[in-house]
């Protein structure tokens, strides 16, 4: 098991919510009438989550999320699943949800997620806008936390960390150490002020890495952004199966990172080299070298509070893989003109930010 959930409210501030109980509701975070404790104020801020979900496997852990959560802040769910799983949807959520929508089909694009998010956010009723995966699990502090910070910024990107914590959310939070070793992680859920991402457009909804989409396109307009390593959010792991489907998509998103992408594609050559040479030592050392660097990341603004000590450890291993993927996203893309999503191929990552200012220019 992995520590339990907290989110901070500044470095040095932590505020502990605690494992979900059995409504979904983070305990700790459940206000208790009857001991003389009061429900919370209403936040002025809207939650827009999009799903579009083929089962309902998950529906009573969210429905006890959303009960939660919407007694909060505003709620708005786009959901593009199938017309009998909406409306099982509209059932358990009535009275828990602001609105329950379908994404606007006047919006094209082959990310679907993007597609919800715009209908969302135009959709909401508050200036202050947190976008959030059906996976992402907020506490009273993150929200107001990221209330806070969109007092001051334009885009809040917080730090997700997984609880529970199966072997394959073991192997990934590898991924998560390194991202915060190096600067910041790229987390399910963002937090946007409404009127900068009406005014700039919302963001292209026809390429695969939308949450670096839209930070670029932040960049891109002129707005500010703030990652503080220290405002931790819990997401709930996927299952097993549905990790390894994600692989080499995850690795493709790295076509929009040319200098991620040049690291994960020396890995396998690197190892050859050193296994041809019969240097044993240079693999220790590099595996050694990739541990500590994912320790760095780790402690960093109290993340040893939600990342347990073994975490460090899968650094080398998700490398490996991604070494291993990248080789697999790169045939993708040159083969088949893309990656597989959503029963099509999505070619483009992301754009870069200098293509983003073109563009933004032109459509003022």
């Amino acid at each position: 098991m992995s520590a339990p959930a907290r989110a901070v409210d500044g470095p040095g501030d932590p505020h502990r919510g605690g494992p979900a109980d059995g409504d979904g509701v983070p305990t700790g975070e459940r206000w208790n009438a009857g001991r003389g404790g009061s429900r919370p104020p209403h936040l002025p801020m809207a939650y827009v989550l999009p799903l579009r979900w083929s089962d309902d496997a998950g529906l009573a852990e969210l429905t006890g999320y959303l009960r939660w959560l919407g007694g909060r802040v505003e709620v708005t769910v786009v959901d593009g699943s199938p017309p009998e799983l909406f409306a099982r949807h509209a059932a358990a959520w009535r009275g828990l949800v602001r609105r329950h929508l379908r994404p606007d089909p006047t919006l094209r694009g082959v990310n679907g997620k993007v597609t919800g998010v715009l209908t969302g956010v135009r959709a909401a009723g508050h200036e202050h806008v947190v976008i959030a995966d059906d996976d992402v699990r907020y506490d009273e502090a993150a929200l107001r936390a990221v209330h806070r910070l969109l007092g001051r910024v334009d885009l809040v990107r917080p730090q997700n960390y997984f609880d529970p914590l199966p072997w394959h959310a073991w192997w990934d939070t590898g991924r998560t150490l390194l991202n915060r070793a190096l600067g910041a992680d790229y987390p399910g859920t963002l937090a946007v002020r409404r009127s900068t991402f009406l005014d700039m457009g919302g963001y292209d909804p026809d390429v695969l890495f939308e949450n670096l989409e839209l930070i670029r396109t932040v960049r891109a307009y002129g707005a500010t952004e703030a990652a503080p390593p220290w405002l931790f959010v819990r997401r709930l792991p996927p299952d097993a199966a549905h990790f390894r489907g994600q692989r080499v998509r995850q690795a493709y998103d790295d076509l929009a990172q040319p200098a991620r992408l040049l690291t994960s594609l020396a890995v396998l050559p690197a190892l050859a080299a050193a296994v041809a040479a019969r240097r044993p030592g240079l693999l220790l050392g590099a595996a050694a070298g990739t541990v500590a660097l994912a320790e760095l990341g780790r402690r960093r603004a109290g993340g040893d509070a939600v990342f347990p000590r073994s975490t460090a450890l899968a650094a080398p291993l998700w490398l490996l893989e991604r070494g291993t993927c990248g080789w697999l996203a790169v045939g993708q893309r040159l083969v088949f003109g893309g990656v597989r999503y959503a029963g099509g191929r999505v070619r483009r990552a992301a754009h870069s930010e200098r293509t983003l200012r073109r563009r933004l220019r032109a459509t003022r």
